[in-house]
Protein backbone atom coordinates (compact mmCIF):
# COMPACT_ATOMS: atom_id res chain seq x y z
CA UNK A 1 0.00 0.00 0.00
CA UNK A 2 1.35 3.40 -0.90
CA UNK A 3 1.96 5.98 1.83
CA UNK A 4 -0.75 8.26 0.44
CA UNK A 5 -3.33 5.44 0.63
CA UNK A 6 -2.40 4.79 4.27
CA UNK A 7 -2.65 8.50 5.01
CA UNK A 8 -6.14 8.79 3.53
CA UNK A 9 -7.34 5.62 5.27
CA UNK A 10 -6.20 7.04 8.61
CA UNK A 11 -7.82 10.41 7.90
CA UNK A 12 -11.16 8.76 7.18
CA UNK A 13 -11.28 6.94 10.51
CA UNK A 14 -13.94 8.08 12.95
CA UNK A 15 -11.87 9.65 15.72
CA UNK A 16 -13.44 11.59 18.50
CA UNK A 17 -11.79 13.87 21.01
CA UNK A 18 -11.97 15.10 24.59
CA UNK A 19 -11.90 18.81 25.41
CA UNK A 20 -11.87 20.20 28.95
CA UNK A 21 -12.89 23.73 29.94
CA UNK A 22 -11.88 24.37 33.55
CA UNK A 23 -11.37 27.19 36.00
CA UNK A 24 -12.83 28.78 39.11
CA UNK A 25 -16.38 29.83 39.87
CA UNK A 26 -17.58 32.72 37.66
CA UNK A 27 -14.85 32.20 35.05
CA UNK A 28 -17.18 31.50 32.11
CA UNK A 29 -16.80 27.70 31.86
CA UNK A 30 -20.48 27.05 31.16
CA UNK A 31 -20.67 30.02 28.77
CA UNK A 32 -17.81 28.51 26.76
CA UNK A 33 -19.41 25.06 26.80
CA UNK A 34 -22.69 26.53 25.53
CA UNK A 35 -20.83 28.50 22.83
CA UNK A 36 -19.10 25.36 21.54
CA UNK A 37 -22.31 23.34 21.63
CA UNK A 38 -24.21 26.01 19.71
CA UNK A 39 -21.50 26.05 17.03
CA UNK A 40 -21.94 22.28 16.67
CA UNK A 41 -25.72 22.77 16.36
CA UNK A 42 -25.13 25.45 13.74
CA UNK A 43 -23.07 22.87 11.82
CA UNK A 44 -26.16 20.61 12.01
CA UNK A 45 -24.37 17.98 14.09
CA UNK A 46 -26.47 15.87 16.47
CA UNK A 47 -25.63 17.06 20.00
CA UNK A 48 -26.60 16.20 23.55
CA UNK A 49 -25.69 17.97 26.79
CA UNK A 50 -25.58 16.25 30.16
CA UNK A 51 -25.32 17.52 33.72
CA UNK A 52 -25.33 15.83 37.13
CA UNK A 53 -28.81 15.35 38.60
CA UNK A 54 -27.75 17.07 41.82
CA UNK A 55 -27.28 20.41 40.00
CA UNK A 56 -30.75 21.91 40.41
CA UNK A 57 -29.73 25.56 40.85
CA UNK A 58 -31.49 26.94 37.76
CA UNK A 59 -33.44 24.28 35.85
CA UNK A 60 -33.83 20.51 35.73
CA UNK A 61 -33.63 20.25 31.94
CA UNK A 62 -31.22 23.05 31.04
CA UNK A 63 -27.60 23.96 31.53
CA UNK A 64 -27.66 27.60 32.65
CA UNK A 65 -24.68 29.90 33.07
CA UNK A 66 -24.39 32.54 35.79
CA UNK A 67 -25.26 35.07 33.06
CA UNK A 68 -28.51 33.14 32.46
CA UNK A 69 -27.48 31.84 29.04
CA UNK A 70 -29.04 28.40 28.68
CA UNK A 71 -29.24 25.32 26.49
CA UNK A 72 -31.41 22.19 26.86
CA UNK A 73 -29.78 19.31 28.74
CA UNK A 74 -30.39 15.90 30.27
CA UNK A 75 -29.77 15.29 33.97
CA UNK A 76 -28.15 11.97 34.90
CA UNK A 77 -27.33 10.32 38.21
CA UNK A 78 -24.25 8.40 37.04
CA UNK A 79 -21.82 8.90 34.18
CA UNK A 80 -22.64 5.44 32.78
CA UNK A 81 -26.07 6.81 31.77
CA UNK A 82 -24.30 9.07 29.26
CA UNK A 83 -23.17 5.98 27.33
CA UNK A 84 -26.73 4.70 27.17
CA UNK A 85 -28.11 8.04 25.96
CA UNK A 86 -25.46 8.83 23.33
CA UNK A 87 -26.68 6.86 20.30
CA UNK A 88 -26.31 8.71 16.99
CA UNK A 89 -24.75 11.74 18.73
CA UNK A 90 -21.66 13.46 17.28
CA UNK A 91 -20.98 16.04 20.01
CA UNK A 92 -21.57 15.58 23.73
CA UNK A 93 -21.35 18.36 26.29
CA UNK A 94 -20.93 17.66 30.01
CA UNK A 95 -21.37 20.49 32.52
CA UNK A 96 -20.36 20.56 36.20
CA UNK A 97 -18.17 17.50 35.58
CA UNK A 98 -16.53 17.82 39.00
CA UNK A 99 -19.77 16.48 40.53
CA UNK A 100 -19.73 13.26 38.50
CA UNK A 101 -18.43 9.90 39.72
CA UNK A 102 -14.92 8.54 39.16
CA UNK A 103 -16.07 6.57 36.08
CA UNK A 104 -16.51 9.74 34.01
CA UNK A 105 -12.98 9.65 32.47
CA UNK A 106 -13.54 6.07 31.29
CA UNK A 107 -16.96 7.02 29.88
CA UNK A 108 -15.37 9.93 27.99
CA UNK A 109 -12.64 7.67 26.58
CA UNK A 110 -15.28 5.23 25.31
CA UNK A 111 -17.27 8.06 23.72
CA UNK A 112 -14.22 9.57 22.03
CA UNK A 113 -13.12 6.15 20.78
CA UNK A 114 -16.56 5.80 19.13
CA UNK A 115 -15.87 9.00 17.18
CA UNK A 116 -17.70 11.47 19.42
CA UNK A 117 -16.39 14.92 20.29
CA UNK A 118 -16.74 15.27 24.08
CA UNK A 119 -16.67 18.76 25.60
CA UNK A 120 -16.44 18.91 29.39
CA UNK A 121 -16.77 21.92 31.70
CA UNK A 122 -16.01 21.92 35.41
CA UNK A 123 -14.17 23.31 38.39
CA UNK A 124 -10.56 22.14 38.47
CA UNK A 125 -10.20 22.93 42.20
CA UNK A 126 -12.57 22.80 45.15
CA UNK A 127 -12.95 25.62 47.68
CA UNK A 128 -9.86 24.32 49.53
CA UNK A 129 -7.70 24.77 46.42
CA UNK A 130 -7.42 20.98 45.89
CA UNK A 131 -8.01 19.08 42.62
CA UNK A 132 -11.74 18.43 42.28
CA UNK A 133 -13.36 15.10 41.40
CA UNK A 134 -12.57 13.57 38.00
CA UNK A 135 -11.38 16.86 36.44
CA UNK A 136 -7.61 16.28 36.92
CA UNK A 137 -7.80 12.88 35.20
CA UNK A 138 -9.96 14.33 32.42
CA UNK A 139 -7.39 17.09 31.89
CA UNK A 140 -4.66 14.45 31.58
CA UNK A 141 -6.47 12.44 28.88
CA UNK A 142 -7.89 15.40 26.93
CA UNK A 143 -6.62 16.49 23.54
CA UNK A 144 -7.39 20.09 24.48
CA UNK A 145 -7.58 21.87 27.85
CA UNK A 146 -8.80 25.45 28.16
CA UNK A 147 -8.29 27.09 31.55
CA UNK A 148 -10.47 30.17 31.94
CA UNK A 149 -10.12 32.81 34.65
CA UNK A 150 -12.53 35.01 36.53
CA UNK A 151 -11.68 38.43 37.97
CA UNK A 152 -10.59 38.60 41.60
CA UNK A 153 -13.27 40.49 43.53
CA UNK A 154 -10.65 41.72 46.00
CA UNK A 155 -8.00 43.23 43.69
CA UNK A 156 -9.09 42.79 40.05
CA UNK A 157 -6.30 40.37 39.06
CA UNK A 158 -7.05 37.18 37.08
CA UNK A 159 -8.66 34.72 39.48
CA UNK A 160 -8.44 30.94 39.42
CA UNK A 161 -9.54 30.11 42.97
CA UNK A 162 -13.08 29.75 44.32
CA UNK A 163 -13.13 31.29 47.79
CA UNK A 164 -16.04 30.05 49.91
CA UNK A 165 -17.68 32.80 51.93
CA UNK A 166 -20.28 30.46 53.44
CA UNK A 167 -19.46 28.49 56.59
CA UNK A 168 -19.60 24.86 55.52
CA UNK A 169 -16.97 22.15 55.36
CA UNK A 170 -18.84 20.00 52.81
CA UNK A 171 -16.86 19.70 49.60
CA UNK A 172 -20.08 19.94 47.56
CA UNK A 173 -22.04 23.09 48.30
CA UNK A 174 -24.17 24.32 45.42
CA UNK A 175 -24.19 28.07 45.40
CA UNK A 176 -23.52 31.31 43.65
CA UNK A 177 -22.37 34.73 44.75
CA UNK A 178 -23.90 34.22 48.20
CA UNK A 179 -21.46 31.35 48.84
CA UNK A 180 -18.41 31.89 46.62
CA UNK A 181 -16.22 34.60 45.17
CA UNK A 182 -13.38 34.36 42.67
CA UNK A 183 -9.94 35.25 43.97
CA UNK A 184 -6.38 35.43 42.70
CA UNK A 185 -3.62 33.44 44.41
CA UNK A 186 -2.62 36.29 46.74
CA UNK A 187 -6.14 37.16 47.84
CA UNK A 188 -7.04 33.49 48.26
CA UNK A 189 -4.00 32.37 50.27
CA UNK A 190 -2.65 35.51 51.93
CA UNK A 191 -5.63 37.83 52.38
CA UNK A 192 -8.06 34.89 52.73
CA UNK A 193 -5.79 33.09 55.19
CA UNK A 194 -6.35 29.72 53.47
CA UNK A 195 -2.78 28.54 54.07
Amino acid sequence: MLFSEQYFNQRDRKIGSIEVICGSMFSGKTEELIRRMRRAQFAKLPVEIFKPALDIRYADNEVVSHNRTSIPSTSVNHSSAILLLSNDIKVIGIDEAQFFDEDLPNVCIQLANKGIRVIIAGLDMDYQGKPFGPIPELMAIAEDVTKVHAVCVQCGAPANYSFRTHKSENIVLLGEKESYEPRCRYCYYIAGENI
